[in-house]
């Protein structure tokens, strides 16, 4: 039995991940393509003038079984691929792409969204109804709508092979990620390495039945590695296998694929009458303009590069006094700044690791979460998960009412692609009041016979970062699932992750959760001033390269690409003035830039500095009246994590803050001032 094909017969309507066999997905897709042309068919049809409720509403609602195999698929695609699904994936994406075009390329239907719009009938909507049909009819738009017939099935065609190609991006990099190990049987090699690094090599060792210890590209092993291990030239050859990913000339290799994809956006934006795919994306968010972003970023970098030559002047002087380092390499990048950091603050990740214990960090994002905003979690047993590592909770209000279905992913394996992000198997929409189901996935180190899973800091605040992300999917409350949760303008959806991430620094919120593994000692005080203290250590270094990103990805899209011959000299030119380290010829940073040639951050990756601009700003507002702060958290709840992205961005954050946000903040906390 194909039990995708029908509704699911479980509590809460969560995906039955155990009975769900890959061969069930191009049936139960076949199935929902074919029902959601069906409905179209009868709205695009229908003999009635149009209205509201007929075919903006109508269409809103008219794919949503499609939308939820989706959404199950992509994301086990991501989580828990194999060779089969990739498989199934290269052979739906570009039928799902099809079935897109026919709606956005819907002549008639267009006709009746077009006719709504310019009526006068547009007075007696909500706000949200008025933003959902202000949406409907700009996707039309801005997906070929005006086109004629010719200009139509040249759209189809790019968006064919944009689809494809950024899927095979992705698969090539989890496959060189997942192809490398570096195997050591030396015990002196692993000299500096802490001793939860060590063990976690050693079970993966085992795990693969070798002897001596196992290191991979997951960034729980990679990261300690290249942060501990004295020896140079492991650490190199552990920084070049993670840089040459993509860029390695083989079967794996994405420079072409980057030309192709980057050749495609520029031809589709002109197609659709934009001068470059930077304009095209930005006339959707907050920033609207190149000229806006660029401006924002210059300003941001005349800041951070003084800072941050001085921090690497300051990091090459302690690298040549405790080793006689005459030239740092990137390789030298975690290692002298972890050491250096340790002199500055007498702290490093070995202190703090035994006080955040996986599942005590997880109980105290719970807790904040409860005095923030009222909500409960609830470990469930009953609620099926699609690996046995994925924990499964019931998030509910205090009265009792289910709020949301929360899903946990936080280790590494094969089929699991690195890095972590929140995602959605269900949305919320107010209608027959269907609450969401949320997951966040993370690659943190799995607990070993010796130990707990401990997390570093970084780790720490990757956590609070996705479940950002999560209670803005888990809070909604809209009428209309495109408009609910983290359906917003990229650079405003980065504001409650990034905002949550603050808390982190936080004595009252350290103490709800920071406790020795061992002991149950609560984290000691002096070590919640460190880690204040060493916030703002190398901030102008951490700020330079996350520009340097955004200006890297905004050059990759504000041009023709056309006469770019070489993805490696075209990524040179662009970071030549914000690179301190020596350049490498065998790393190339874009053939693993999966944030914009496999997710969706293309000419929007500087939305991360951009949103930091906001939670700084937000956070100052908590600080001034308290971490904890009800009403300010309620007003929070209310105006930004609740209403998604049913009115404009700019005025939610004033209806929250009372007034616009300030770069002060951040430059500030960032100690740029």
């Amino acid at each position: 039995m194909n039990v995708l094909k029908a509704p699911f017969n479980t509590r809460y309507e969560t995906a039955p991940f155990s009975k769900i066999r890959n061969i069930d997905f191009i049936p139960a897709f076949e199935k929902a393509i074919a029902e959601a042309k069906k409905s179209i068919d009868i709205i695009s049809s229908n003999p009635s003038s149009p209205n509201f409720e007929n075919t903006i509403e109508a269409l809103e609602f008219s794919s949503l079984f499609l939308e939820q195999i989706s959404s199950i698929f992509f994301n086990l695609n991501a989580a828990e691929t194999n060779d089969e699904i990739q498989k199934i994936a290269q052979e739906i994406s570009p039928k799902l792409t099809s079935f897109s075009n026919d709606i956005t390329l819907n002549e008639n239907l267009f006709f009746r969204i077009k006719k709504i719009y310019e009526s006068n009938s547009k007075s007696e909507l909500t706000t949200e109804q008025k933003t959902l049909l202000e949406k409907k009819y700009k996707n039309f738009l801005r997906n070929g709508a005006n086109l004629n017939s010719s200009e139509k099935i040249n759209l189809r065609d790019i968006d064919k092979k944009l689809s494809v190609l950024s899927l095979k991006f992705g698969e090539n990099l989890l496959a060189e990620t997942n192809r490398f190990r570096l195997h050591v049987t030396n015990k002196n090699d692993l000299d500096g390495l802490p001793e939860f690094a060590v063990n976690a090599a050693k079970t993966l060792a085992e795990k693969e039945n070798k002897l001596g210890w196992l290191f991979s590209l997951d960034y729980p092993s990679y990261i300690p590695f290249i942060t501990y291990i004295k020896n140079r030239e492991l650490r190199k050859k552990m920084v070049l296998a993670f840089g040459k990913r993509g860029f390695c000339s083989d079967k794996f290799d994405n420079q072409e694929i980057i030309l192709n994809i980057v050749k495609l956006r520029h031809k589709r934006a002109n197609l659709l009458g934009y001068k470059t795919h930077v304009d095209y994306v930005l006339e959707e968010r907050m920033a609207k303009s190149s000229k806006k972003v660029i401006t924002f970023l210059n300003k941001l970098k005349t800041k951070a590069l003084k800072k941050a030559k001085d921090e690497f002047i300051e990091l090459s002087a302690f690298a040549k006094k405790i080793d006689g380092i005459d030239k740092l390499e990137k390789w030298d990048n975690s290692y002298y700044s972890e050491k250096l950091k340790k002199e500055k603050f007498d702290i490093d990740d070995t202190i703090l690791k035994p006080y955040f214990k996986l599942e005590n960090v997880l109980d105290g994002i719970f807790k904040i979460a409860e005095k923030l905003f009222q909500i409960q979690f609830t470990r469930s047993t009953e609620i099926d998960t699609y690996h046995k590592d994925v924990f499964s909770y019931k998030v509910t209000n205090k009265v009792g009412d289910l709020v949301a279905i929360f899903y946990t992913d936080f280790f590494p394996r094969p089929g699991k692609r690195n890095g972590a992000w929140m995602t959605s198997f269900k949305p919320q929409y107010e209608y027959k009041k269907h609450r969401p189901h949320v997951s966040i996935v993370c690659n943190f180190t799995k607990p070993t016979k010796h130990e707990p899973s401990l997390l570093t800091f970084n780790e720490v605040k990757t956590l609070f970062h996705e479940f950002g992300h999560a209670l803005h999917g888990m809070l909604a409350d809209t009428m209309y699932p495109s408009l609910s949760g983290t359906n917003v303008a990229w650079d405003f959806v980065e504001l409650p992750s990034q905002l949550m991430e603050n808390w982190c620094y936080e004595k009252d919120a350290l103490q709800l959760f920071a406790k020795h593994y061992e002991t149950g000692e609560d984290i000691p005080m002096e070590l919640i001033e460190k880690i204040k203290l060493a916030g703002q250590f190398q901030q102008g270094m951490q700020t330079l390269r996350q520009l340097s990103f955004g200006i890297l990805d905004l050059n990759w899209h504000s041009h023709n690409p056309k006469k770019i011959e070489s993805v490696k000299r075209f990524e040179e030119k662009i970071f030549c003035d914000t690179e301190l380290f020596p350049s490498v010829d065998q790393i190339c940073m874009s053939t693993a830039f999966a944030h914009i040639f496999q997710g969706g951050y293309s000419s929007g990756y500087y939305s991360y500095k951009w949103a930091e601009v906001l939670d700084a700003d937000a956070f100052a507002y908590f600080k001034e009246n308290g971490i904890f702060n009800r009403e300010i958290a309620n007003s929070f709840k209310t105006n930004i994590l609740s209403k998604g992205g049913t009115e404009n961005p700019e005025l939610l954050y004033k209806k929250f803050r009372g007034k616009k946000a300030s770069i002060d903040a951040l430059i500030e906390r960032s100690g740029l001032k």
